[in-house]
């Protein structure tokens, strides 16, 4: 009898293991920039996958870097997924809340990176011209007097 509780309590122990590594994670953060991907692809499991362009930093010699940031979002999450799209629409920069997984698992995605949330901000990318200035009236100059 004795034995059967301690094979018990070590299977408990090692499917609390298990469950804890599949579901949870060691990391949250927050990153901005404009969504430039997003696809539902997968052969068996159907995931969403997006790409985040974030904005570049200027070094010394005058360059602009930007670089590319890949993430998955669960097909459950509705809501990130039409903001998500909506973002891609209008071009609107937007700040992702993701949680960083310990490792990818083929029914979660692609990546280790899932967001949970997004927030679609005002200021972005737009195709209008920029906004025409009214110059002030050409004024005559007198040439035939002395300076």
């Amino acid at each position: 009898m004795r034995k059967w509780v301690i094979f018990a309590i070590f299977l408990a122990i090692v499917f609390g293991i298990l469950y804890y590594l599949t579901f949870g994670y060691y990391s949250e953060g927050k990153r901005g920039g404009f969504v430039t991907r997003l696809s539902n692809k997968g052969y068996l499991f159907k995931t969403y996958e997006g790409e985040l362009r974030m904005g570049g930093l200027y070094e010394g010699d005058g360059t602009m870097n930007s670089s590319e940031w890949v993430f998955s979002v669960s097909g459950k999450n509705k809501d990130a997924i039409s903001k998500l799209e909506e973002a891609i629409k209008s071009g609107h920069r937007v700040s992702l809340t993701y949680e960083e997984k310990f490792f990818t698992l083929p029914w979660n995605g692609d990546t280790k990176y899932f967001v949970t949330d997004v927030e679609v901000l005002e200021g972005g990318r737009t195709n209008l011209p920029p906004p025409k200035t009214e110059l002030p009236a050409p004024t005559e100059l007198d040439t035939n007097s002395v300076l």
